[in-house]
């Protein structure tokens, strides 16, 4: 008996179907009019069919099908579909998209009329938008991980969670303008047929005054950000003003300032003076000592070491100069300004928003609640700068300078410059004063070995310039002298080293007693003396014997 035949296409596989049951079971979909897939091997499924809006650029691989694979491969075991996502398949057809129809139509001659009116449908897409504001925010677009609707209601949600404020200034930046965004609210039923840049325009023309939303929920998001850029600019400020009006180190430091100024100026149209401009201190450098090596700071360095420690202190008690010397109050001044134009802003935003139409808005409630707080945090930082501008003022006339002329950073940029130049003559000094104490040791290292030097030689003076005249108590003394130091003795080492010691040792005993009887009583030429002495001692021995 002949096995039965295939089922024919639309047909039900064996068993018998159910009844009322559909035609083709899920696990072999089937196109119309293709047969049934044939059973895959190892467990396999047919792969997912993808149908890309636009043709993509194609790989070109040498594929394995499911007859190319074993039980144990790699291949067989792999899962990629977890990896799936719309997001990603959007990126990849606004980076991988072809370009141009002439392309396409090499790639495949077959379906190149299709590929023509897919080109013209692009064309015809854009219906409100113009080409580089519609290529711009599709670039912006492929970024996001987000359907269109999401991103509209985390917008109406102001949900801080996934919003961002990255996020929030692209779409003020390429958000199409409002007249835009109305005419493509109007083309909404026509959504499926636009272009995905006007799809988004579609979805996002429907919330309320978007950009006016936008802007307040930047600023929301920014705000905590520009309290911790204002607050530590005024409270360096602040502490600097109260550091440099308070501090006695500085205070005693400008004293002897303005006394060593007045003395070196005696006599000339500066002399007598009551006091000097804060910005003087960095120019106390430029007047310099003579001989070059020192110039007026560094002298005033030295004498509070020496004489006056405490006032060394001053650079620790002026500790927030140089963070007040990077403030410029005109921007802190704009800053704050622009902060009080936003908070306006939103609250006339919230008096003029109508409505909320969709249960997802809650912009007026969440915006609301932020603009109180933001008001009170904004009056804070408002008494704070008023309080450092009083200060300011007054640390002005404290230093008789004009707070309107001298801005805040310049005076300050004057005090931290001049902190740090001190220290650093202070470094100069100590290196200078370790420098002058090595030369004078080293002098007197090399004074001392002259002295000893001299003696030396003074002494073999002596010993060779015996007088003729002396009697014979002072020769032999000189003698026995040279015999017992070694003198007589000194030369050049011969090559037998063997029982030195022992030798030398018998030598000068045999030569003492011998020289002692051996000595005439009295020398009468200094020719017959000098000799003798400097006789090496092997010819002494032999007139000894």
């Amino acid at each position: 008996m002949l096995p039965p035949p295939p089922p024919l296409p639309g047909g039900l596989p064996p068993p018998p179907p159910f009844p009322g049951g559909p035609g083709i079971p899920p696990p072999l979909p089937v196109g119309f009019g293709v047969p049934a897939a044939p059973v895959l091997p190892f467990g396999l499924i047919p792969k997912k069919v993808y149908k890309p809006e636009v043709q993509l650029r194609r790989p070109n691989w040498s594929k394995f099908v499911a007859e190319d694979l074993s039980q144990d491969c790699f291949w067989t075991k792999v899962k990629e579909d977890r990896f799936e996502n719309n997001d990603l398949f959007a990126k990849l057809t606004l980076t991988f998209s072809a370009q141009t129809k002439t392309s396409v139509a090499k790639k495949d001659q077959e379906g190149g009329e299709e590929k023509k009116s897919v080109q013209k449908k692009k064309v015809k897409e854009l219906k409100v938008l113009d080409s580089k504001t519609a290529q711009n925010l599709s670039i912006f677009l492929g970024s996001f991980r987000m359907p269109y609707q999401e991103i509209k209601n985390v917008i109406l949600e102001v949900n801080e969670a996934v919003l961002t404020e990255s996020m929030i200034q692209n779409l003020i930046k390429q958000m199409p303008e409002p007249e835009q965004l109305k005419m493509l609210s109007e083309l909404k039923d026509e959504y499926d047929d636009l272009a995905e840049s006007e799809q988004f325009g579609v979805v996002m023309g429907a919330v309320p005054r978007l950009r006016p939303r936008l802007n307040a929920i930047l600023f929301k998001l920014q705000f905590g950000e520009q309290v911790e850029n204002i607050k530590p600019e005024i409270v360096s400020v602040t502490a600097a003003c109260e550091e440099t009006r308070k501090s006695e180190s500085f205070a005693s430091l400008l004293e002897l300032t303005l006394l060593v100024g007045n003395y070196m100026n005696a006599g000339s149209r500066n002399a007598g003076a009551f006091g000097f401009s804060i910005s003087f201190l960095c120019k106390l450098r430029d007047t310099k000592s003579t001989d070059q090596k020192m110039t007026l700071l560094h002298f005033l360095a030295e004498l509070c070491e020496n004489d006056h420690p405490d006032v060394l202190r001053f650079p620790e008690e002026l500790a927030h100069v140089e963070k007040a010397s990077r403030v410029s109050a005109e921007n802190l001044q704009k800053n704050l300004d622009q902060m009080k134009k936003q908070i306006a802003d939103v609250e006339r935003d919230i008096q003029n928003f109508p409505a909320a139409t969709d249960e997802k808005d809650k912009f007026v409630e969440k915006m609301t609640s932020f603009v109180k707080d933001a008001q009170e945090q904004y009056n804070k930082l408002r008494l704070m700068h008023s309080n450092m501008e009083t200060l300011y003022k007054e640390l002005g006339e404290y230093f008789l300078f004009d707070p309107k002329k001298v801005a805040v950073e310049e005076f300050f940029m004057d005090l931290h410059n001049f902190k740090n130049m001190f220290v650093q003559a202070v470094k100069e000094n100590q290196k200078r004063r370790e420098t002058e104490e090595k030369m004078r040791r080293a002098k007197l290292a090399k004074e001392k070995a002259e002295k000893e030097r001299l003696e030396k030689q003074q002494k073999r003076e002596q010993l060779i310039d015996m007088n003729a005249e002396g009697d014979e108590t002072g020769v032999m003394d000189s003698l026995l002298e040279a015999l017992q130091s070694g003198a007589a003795f000194r030369r050049k080492r011969g090559p037998r080293q063997a029982n030195k010691k022992v030798a030398c040792a018998v030598t000068l005993e045999g030569l003492k007693d011998d020289a002692l009887a051996s000595v005439p009583a009295k020398i009468s030429r200094k020719s017959e003396q000098v000799p003798t002495i400097l006789e090496e001692p092997k010819e002494l021995l032999g007139r000894a014997s």
